[in-house]
């Protein structure tokens, strides 16, 4: 058999002015499990909080309020749960990891993922660190020690 030899060459020019997507610093977050669960253009910390439950609030769509967030989520939809609220009731379509099927999130309008104004994390669900626990996943549990 004739040997094949393939020669290859990079390029690149000193003078280019980097790129958007060049300069973007995009940041992954995964699951307790360690299932790869989000990527976004922001520290998820950085972003606000919601007063109802602390969850981080993710804009998923544009509005006079503010530009939509960039991210990709993987996680699936289950079926939504009603949920009491001081002054009512709120309906919550739950984001759920596609590996271990804990909640991770969740959105108050039906599928697909990012077809309302927001979508919220669970605070403590995501971490930076693959395979390794976020630290405040457990900050707000009350701890009986016997």
């Amino acid at each position: 058999m004739p040997k094949v030899v393939s020669r290859s060459a990079v390029s690149s020019s000193t003078d280019a002015q980097p790129t958007a997507s060049s300069t973007a610093a995009l940041r992954v977050y995964y699951c307790i499990c360690g299932e790869f669960v989000l990527v976004i253009d922001k520290n998820l910390a950085s972003l606000p909080k919601r007063q109802t439950d602390g969850a981080t609030v993710i804009r998923s769509q544009d509005s006079d309020a503010g530009k939509a967030g960039v991210f990709k989520l993987n996680a699936t939809l289950k079926e939504p749960v009603l949920v009491e609220r001081q002054g009512g009731h709120e309906r919550q379509h739950r984001l759920h990891c596609p590996r271990c099927d804990l909640q991770i999130g969740y959105q108050s309008t039906p599928p697909p993922v990012k077809s309302g104004p927001f979508v919220y994390i669970l605070k403590g669900a995501l971490g930076q660190i693959q395979g390794q626990v976020p630290p405040d996943a457990f900050a707000d549990e009350n701890l009986v020690r016997t």
